[in-house]
């Protein structure tokens, strides 16, 4: 109940390859150094295939075991890409590009699956095929749906995908995992509402659409607390509001912006839904024109119960059973690895940074003490979902 000594004799190495990452963030899409050296290194370990250039930037790198008897093929996926964030750790390996950081510790996702990869590469200690995936554009562009799009999964059929990510505060050793929906859809709205502006001197020349935004400001709260079951989780945050720019004329339009997210699709149908009539008619009652822009990102992230099973199994081997948890609290917070787990049965496992600042927090840093955690949950779960006969 400990990591392997194989990943003990290299967390030096790989902790060296993750501050060099940090050092270096990148963001979305253009990722082309991180996806660089992931896929120099996938290749300096012996990795059968790689593959570059997968959904834009990714890298897919195909790992065959000592036997290929069971003919299954498994997918662990790592996400690449930082934050437009600027860092405030102070750490000797601080990012060296002015607002950008790695602020979620997508660096230390990528080097402990990294890691697995060059330990699966040497031992072949598996009957099957691995294929280690690493993502960009995790952070708001859709990485995992561009893979997906680019024949991630009719080019390497798998038979179940996984995925971890780190999660501060919980203790180094230690992981936690649950079934189901575990992580909200991520949705935008942009409301436009068209009055007619004028002299704020001589308002009834006018159809002014401030009080209009503050009528629809109160009726969109009702739509969680008065639409759909409170056991229901849902949150609808409008962030912005623009309108006008002098202090004496009554503006013709207003823009405000926000965000949707829900843990079940049929929720998240109803919002839409009801925004959308809500929009219109309260804007029409004052004689204006409203309209709803509804832009749908990341569905639910929703982990298949047998695949939990699986992966906490594997974690319990590492870790111990009493440090696996199995009541990973859900979070209104969005993941694409949705987007695969809408195609392939699959869950993600988080593992713990120990005490940290928070996700996407300036002060946020991944604790290298994980990467030996990391690197042996995976290679403990392939070779508990890839035995050997």
């Amino acid at each position: 109940m400990a990591v392997e000594n194989w990943v003990a004799k290299e967390v030096a190495e790989l902790t060296e390859f993750r501050r060099d990452l940090h050092m270096n963030p990148e963001l979305l899409y253009d990722v082309t150094r991180t996806a660089q050296k992931v896929a120099e290194a996938l290749r300096a370990a012996g990795v059968d295939e790689v593959h570059e250039g997968v959904g834009q930037t990714g890298v897919v790198g195909v790992i065959q075991g000592q036997g290929n008897g069971s003919g299954r093929m498994i997918g662990l996926r790592a996400d690449m890409d930082a934050l437009p964030i600027i860092e405030e750790t102070g750490a000797p390996y601080a990012s060296q590009t002015p607002g950008k950081m790695h602020a979620c510790g997508h660096d230390g996702h990528t080097t402990m699956l990294l890691g697995a990869a060059r330990h699966l590469a040497e031992s072949r200690a598996f009957d099957g095929t691995v294929i280690v995936i690493f993502q960009p554009a995790e952070e708001g562009g859709a990485g995992a749906r561009a893979m997906i799009e680019d024949g991630l999964f009719t080019r390497w059929p798998c038979d179940e995908v996984y995925a971890m990510h780190n999660r501060p505060n919980l203790p180094v050793g230690q992981f936690t995992i649950n079934s189901g929906p575990i992580m909200g859809s991520v949705d935008e709205l942009k409301i436009t509402i068209t009055g007619r502006g004028g002299h704020a001197a001589r308002p009834e020349q006018t159809i002014d659409p401030l009080p209009i935004a503050g009528a629809l400001l109160q009726a969109v709260q009702t739509l969680t607390s008065r639409n759909m079951d409170p056991i229901d989780s849902a949150v609808i945050s409008l962030c912005t509001i623009q309108a006008g720019n002098a202090f004496n004329v009554i503006p013709q339009d207003l823009t405000m912006t926000g965000t949707v997210r829900t843990l079940r699709e049929e929720v998240r149908d109803m919002i839409e839904m009801r925004l959308e009539t809500m929009v219109g008619n309260i804007a029409a009652a004052y004689g204006a024109v409203g309209t709803l822009e509804y832009t749908r990102h990341y569905p639910v992230t929703v982990n298949h119960e047998r695949e939990t099973e699986l992966a906490a199994m594997a974690a319990q081997e590492v870790a111990g059973i009493e440090n696996v948890h199995l009541d990973m609290p859900q979070t209104l917070g969005g993941e694409d690895f949705s987007f695969m787990l809408n195609e392939v049965p699959g869950a993600m496992i988080n593992v713990g940074n120990g005490p940290s600042a928070g996700l996407h927090h300036p002060r946020y840093d991944f604790n290298d003490e994980v990467i030996a955690w990391g690197s042996s949950y995976w290679t403990t779960l392939v070779r508990q979902r890839l035995p050997l006969t």
